[in-house]
């Protein structure tokens, strides 16, 4: 057996009792300060079986030792210190980590600020949704207010007798059927939204064609449109796509009427489809005169009223069309944004296009 198949059995066996070992060890300094010590052991082992195998003895073996020793002094000087680093940075991280308001610390290593600056994304993250569930609580909380009220108010009226008119009394019935549909309407508005949230939405994917629903969704908005005074016209190309049509036709509805709501009397509304390089498009033009520019990337967020939010109550919407159409959107992996064009805002909604022959 040759001296280097000797050397390297050797330093095999140190190599692989130092594995064992640091499979039990349950801290990273430990962990640093064996990787240091099995390889200063596998060289100092590997370096005696070669002196004793040449039988090297006198000044030359002794110079060897000494320069193995010191070797190894200095090697787990560095590990100590390399290791106490690694430690009180990933304490660092922890102490940042349990901390209420997380922010990522400063001069960590390449490795441990990746996964810092990770953290502070999805703390960020965290934050921002739980903003947005209170200010979607207190808002509801709010415009249930009103509706209840009213309610109240005629329930009592009529069981108390203070109207007794039939004509008053037939209105008061009518107005409770009304503000009861709105309730519903917003009731099933943050249903469906909860369900979007929870990734629970179901699809029933087919292959359908963007004309059929944009055709269904005109007839759907058109009287709604013609009672406000405004030009409701569409165009489109039969283009095949795959999709549940009664969500996706939800989410394009919930644009057409967010759009007529808020073109004034004697304008127009335009609703487009067509194919743009491997995308279907849905694009809602209306007559809105535009919305702020610091709104504009908010407009999908639940909750959110800016001065031209497009999602008002004062009809009893619960105001979630769009971020429900956002959800819609999404979920048959297609985009969903808004731009100022013109006189107007211009929605476009982006679609894989089926390719898979009908």
């Amino acid at each position: 057996m040759t001296i280097a198949t000797i050397v390297a059995i050797t330093a095999g066996l140190v190599g692989l009792a130092g594995i064992a070992v640091m499979s039990r060890l349950r801290t990273l300094r430990a962990m640093v300060m064996l990787v240091v010590v099995v390889a200063i052991l596998a060289t100092v082992s590997g370096v005696v079986t070669g002196i004793l195998t040449m039988s090297i003895e006198g000044p030359a073996r002794d110079t060897v030792l000494v320069v193995i020793a010191v070797g190894g002094i200095v090697g787990l000087a560095a590990a100590f210190f390399a290791a106490r680093r690694v430690v009180a940075e990933s304490r660092r991280l922890a102490e940042a980590v349990q901390a209420s308001d997380y922010t990522a610390p400063r001069g960590l290593p390449v490795e441990l600020r990746r996964i810092a600056t990770s953290l502070e994304e999805s703390y960020a993250r965290e934050r921002a949704l739980e903003g947005a569930r209170r200010e979607l609580v207190a808002w509801v909380s709010h415009d249930l207010r009103t509706p209840l009220a009213g309610l109240r108010a005629m329930v009592e009226a009529l069981e108390d007798g203070v109207v007794t008119d039939p004509v008053t009394v037939e209105r008061y019935h009518a107005q409770i059927r009304i503000q009861v549909e709105q309730l519903t309407g917003m009731v099933n508005d943050l249903f469906e939204l909860s369900r979007i949230h929870a990734g629970a939405l179901r699809l029933s994917r087919t292959r359908i064609g963007l004309a059929d629903l944009v055709a269904d969704t005109v007839d759907s908005t058109e009287p709604l449109a013609r009672a406000k005074g405004i030009r409701l016209s569409a165009s489109a190309e039969p283009i095949p796509v795959e999709a549940d049509a009664g969500a996706l036709g939800r989410a394009l509805g919930n644009l057409v009427v967010n759009a007529i709501r808020f073109t004034p009397s004697d304008s127009a509304v335009t609703l487009r489809a067509f194919g743009q390089d491997d995308n279907a498009i849905l694009v809602v033009d209306d007559g809105c005169g535009g919305i702020p520019e610091a709104d504009l990337p908010r407009l999908f967020d639940v909750a959110f009223r800016g001065e031209s939010a497009r999602t008002p109550s004062d009809d009893g919407g619960a105001g979630l069309g769009l971020a429900i159409a956002q959800g819609i959107v999404e979920a048959h992996d297609g985009t969903i944004g808004v731009v100022n064009d013109g006189a107007g805002c211009r929605f476009e909604i982006r679609l894989p296009v089926c390719r898979d022959p009908a």
